[in-house]
């Protein structure tokens, strides 16, 4: 077991070495990158806003029913759900969700090639496959998804706000308030920095999947499952080590 892992992480690295190596046509990349930028960004706000929305109208609800009775400030709803929203539920929440339906995408899509043998009839032509398939991949995701971030991170406030003010739990002056209280900037950055970390895990381990695929149609389907549990697996452990280290 160790061994094949040894064995798989030597040829991820050697995979990304390929990946950041020079291009051929640097318009080809342009292309590409910008078509991956539709299909990981337009493809994946309505899914990203619904569960921002009920993600933040949760996280009120859970913490009023917590609150109710204690000498805690009410307003503080609105502090925590703002908090919480920005640290850890949009970036880690957000990423994990893309890794399901963005990275199984592109393992599939790149393991769909490597089956049909376009890979092999592009590398006879002296293609570059690893940056020419990855590269585009990667670049949109880093530019992407830490903005759909940051929109899952406003969605998330104003869905608590939804679901608190209307329904009475508190007035619209106190969620605002705890919004407007304690406010940290770096809270943004952290959540930025694991947004960017995210994005660049489930991308790469995604296309590696794909990218390496044998077999027929079962492997690709084990891949594509393969690809989403090992990103969430690596995200959920680089939001650990990334806490420890940006709050130690």
């Amino acid at each position: 077991m160790f061994t094949g892992l040894l064995t798989h992480f030597g040829r991820y690295l050697g995979m990304m070495g390929q990946v950041f190596s020079r291009p051929e046509k640097t318009r080809m990349y342009w292309n590409e990158t910008l078509r991956q930028m539709v299909d990981i960004g337009i493809g994946s706000v309505v899914i990203v806003a619904l569960i921002s929305v009920f993600m933040g109208a949760v996280t009120a609800v859970q913490f009023s029913y917590q609150l109710g009775g204690q000498l805690i400030p009410r307003y503080y709803i609105g502090y925590i759900v703002r908090d919480i929203t920005i640290i850890e539920m949009a970036p880690t929440i957000t990423c994990l969700v893309l890794a399901g339906k963005v990275g199984s995408n592109m393992a599939a899509e790149i393991g769909g090639m490597r089956q049909k043998e376009h890979i092999d009839a592009m590398e006879i032509m002296g293609v570059n496959t690893a940056a020419y398939l990855i590269m585009p991949k990667l670049i949109a995701a880093l530019v992407v998804i830490p903005l759909l971030v940051f929109m899952a991170a406003f969605i998330g406030i104003m869905g608590g706000y939804a679901a608190s003010v209307p329904t009475g739990l508190l007035s619209a002056e106190e969620y605002i308030r705890g919004l407007r209280s304690f406010f940290d900037p770096y809270n943004v950055t952290m959540m930025m920095v694991k947004a960017v970390t995210f994005s660049f895990l489930l991308t790469t381990i995604s296309c590696y999947q794909g990218y390496y695929v044998k077999g027929g149609s079962i492997e690709l389907g084990k891949a594509s499952t393969q690809a989403v549990v090992l990103s969430d697996i690596f995200i959920l452990l680089s939001d650990y080590l990334i806490a420890v280290l940006l709050t130690g």
